[in-house]
């Protein structure tokens, strides 16, 4: 595969598009400003349909605008140019708060970038402020693959984030849209949502989980009871049982490799097997391998 270094430009140059958007604030806690290109009005400023968070807490908005009312906004939004008007490409919460405090303008930094790059720097910021459930998180490594042609590899290198841990939060989109729905609404944790990716029935589990409380440990047991029943269910009568330690380590090396592996051994020899989908991720298996 031939490597394209502009791919990986956003790990290192992230500051440099969009300005440094997370200035800590001085000894005497005065809020430290950042400096605008210039002032925009606010109707000329609209959202990116392609952002990938979609969720906003009305609370916290309602917060951040009070903030504004009585310091103005400390951080300018990132903006490209759209004809007569402004795309945000990283503040929408900002933007959606000046508009509740009643600002007829806002203070912009304008970036001459792509599609590919504007959507590139809206999941690097989210996620660097941990600003997206782990449902957008996904979605938008998710858009970034289908429209752009990024391996997980290079959306690890631009996020700073192990290629793991992109494989494992893409894993959560083979979950139902009711696990979904309690992914982004933060009733389920990623933890608990990818114990449930392999189990008969991830939606009932789900409730289970919620419903009594359960911690991620939990939530991997009940999992686990599940995926146990239908390996015997689905097994000829005399088929040896897995014993729990060899379930734990499919587990394991599944969520470190972002795959399905299943593994078999009798005395003291056997066999692990990788099922992988597309030679991206035979790719990948090779690259890490190779590592090793």
């Amino acid at each position: 595969m031939v490597d394209d270094p502009s791919k990986r430009r956003l790990g290192r140059g992230l500051a440099a598009l969009i300005g440094e958007m997370d200035q800590p604030l001085p000894a005497d806690g005065a809020p430290k400003s950042v400096n605008p290109d210039r002032m925009a009005p606010i109707e000329q400023v609209s959202r990116n349909p392609k952002n990938p968070r979609r969720h906003f807490d009305e609370g916290d908005l309602q917060d951040l605008s009070s903030s504004i009312r009585q310091h103005g906004i400390v951080q300018p939004v990132v903006v490209r140019s759209r004809g007569d008007r402004y795309e945000i490409i990283a503040g929408e919460r900002r933007w959606r708060a000046a508009q509740l405090a009643g600002l007829v303008e806002i203070p912009i930094i304008v970036r001459d970038v792509d599609d590919r790059t504007a959507l590139e720097i809206a999941i690097v910021e989210n996620v660097q402020r941990a600003d997206l459930n782990p449902l957008e998180e996904a979605l938008g490594y998710d858009q970034l693959i289908a429209e752009h042609g990024y391996t997980q590899n290079d959306l690890g290198e631009i996020i700073g984030k192990s290629r793991s841990h992109v494989a494992n939060s893409l894993r959560l989109l083979k979950l139902p849209d009711p696990v979904r729905d309690m992914l982004a609404t933060g009733s389920l944790s990623a933890g608990h949502a990818r114990a449930l990716i392999t189990t008969s029935d991830p939606a009932a589990l789900a409730r289970t989980i919620v419903a009594k409380g359960m911690s991620v440990r939990d939530a991997e047991r009940l999992a686990q009871n599940d995926i146990k029943g239908q390996s015997q269910a689905a097994a000829p009568p005399k088929s040896a049982e897995k014993d729990s330690d060899t379930l734990a380590l499919e587990r394991t090396l599944a969520d470190v490799l972002g795959l399905e592996v299943k593994i078999s051994h009798k005395g003291g020899s056997g066999q692990i097997r990788i099922n992988y989908r597309t030679l991206e991720q035979l790719e990948d298996i090779c690259r890490l391998l190779e590592r090793k």
